[in-house]
């Protein structure tokens, strides 16, 4: 897999505030998101001239926007880093208005990601959603309409009150218009959100591993079974689909990342903009360095987040590359690791190849994160 620079610019506001969103985001008001457009238009002005492969616009809810700003955000961003081979936009499928998709196509969007969640009411009642199964229909049609040559839904297991006979119905009306990819992510309950109060309440409305775990074989089994390759843990596509903005994150590739919270990776550093509106707005209007986090990844630090990154991938990780690359032999370096998740069937070998199991991809969170522990 292959690394190249992307870009992501994050639009934070929202229509109204998912309750298991940890996001920066914002309910949209009209004065904010354009102070906000015109802060972005700043700090792009502010960056280096250089060509990147891959452009991801997401939030908060990118089309809270009026296409006609979306598309121009676009045209600014092409001209000092396009033009890119694959743009995406996450969009709301209640947002969707009539000519929205051909105003993006124009602009130069090639991929649309549709946040479904569910295709079940009570669930999407349950994720604070407020979209119909029809309004999803509907955006798939206007998108595919307008000559978008690329069609994500997401989906998202493991939510309160779901069962298995329900998750089925949501995978089977997500492959019905057979979009080109499904990305099926389990829930995670995050820190100061109306969802962990809720789990300190209630802690039996969660899913536990294993039931989660049933959840996920049945996604799997499921989308294999209607032609979507498995690429990554929580990403199926047909072929010629794959997000290309995504693999460039897990190949541990550049990114730049403009707006408020944004994170980026250049040269090893990782640097995370402010999560404060305000903060961000007055720093990017004044043409001043947005306040932001750093942090230094050398030596062993990056090749563990590597191994991380790349081991998400069904692809797993190419030991010679790995070694041209950072300079370690994987199979020595790391043989505590390797070792004991090999003898427990969840990792193995394959020609030049680490990757996980079947059985690995279960417990990807346990097996990666212990090569960015291991020192």
């Amino acid at each position: 897999m292959s690394a190249s620079l992307g870009v992501y610019v994050h639009l934070p506001f929202c229509p109204y505030i998912c309750p298991y969103c940890d996001f920066a985001k914002w309910p949209i008001r009209a004065s904010a998101a354009r102070r906000y457009l015109a802060a972005l238009d700043a700090e792009i002005a502010t960056q280096p001239q250089r060509r990147a492969a891959t452009l991801y616009l997401g939030g908060g809810t990118p089309n809270a926007y009026d296409a006609s700003a979306v598309a121009a955000l676009v045209r600014t961003l092409s001209k000092r880093f396009g033009p890119f081979s694959e743009a995406s936009i996450e969009v709301n499928p209640d947002l969707v208005r009539g000519e929205d998709f051909k105003e993006y196509a124009r602009a130069g969007i090639t991929r649309i990601s549709i946040g479904v969640q569910s295709f079940n009411t009570q669930e999407i009642a349950t994720l604070g959603r407020r979209h119909a199964p029809s309004d999803v229909e509907r955006a798939v049609h206007q998108a595919r309409d307008s000559g978008i040559t690329s069609l994500s839904l997401d989906l998202m297991f493991a939510v309160p009150g779901q069962t298995p006979e329900s998750w089925r119905e949501s995978l089977d009306a997500a492959i019905a218009p057979q979009p080109d990819h499904i990305s099926v992510y389990g829930l995670t309950v995050e820190p100061n959100t109306p969802y962990a109060d809720w789990q300190t309440r209630d802690p039996g409305a969660f899913f536990d591993d294993t039931h989660e775990a049933e959840l996920y074989a049945i996604a799997i089994e499921t989308l294999n079974a209607a032609g979507y390759e498995q690429y990554e843990i929580s990403n199926f596509a047909r072929p010629g689909h794959r997000c290309r903005h995504n693999a460039n994150y897990w190949a541990n590739g550049d990114y730049v990342g403009l707006g408020v919270g944004a994170a980026s990776f250049l040269g090893g550093e990782r640097s995370v903009h402010t999560r404060s509106l305000d903060e961000y707005i007055e720093a990017a209007a004044a043409h001043r360095p947005i306040p932001a986090q750093r942090e230094r990844l050398d030596g062993t630090k990056r090749a563990g987040e590597a191994m991380m990154l790349a081991l998400r991938t069904t692809q797993g990780v190419g030991l010679r590359d790995f070694k041209e690359r950072y300079g370690i032999d994987v199979v020595r370096h790391y043989a505590p690791v390797v070792s004991r998740f090999a003898g427990m069937g969840l990792l193995e070998r394959s020609g030049d190849h680490l990757r996980l199991t079947g059985r690995g991809r279960f417990v990807a969170n346990d097996v990666c994160g212990a090569f960015v522990t291991f020192d």
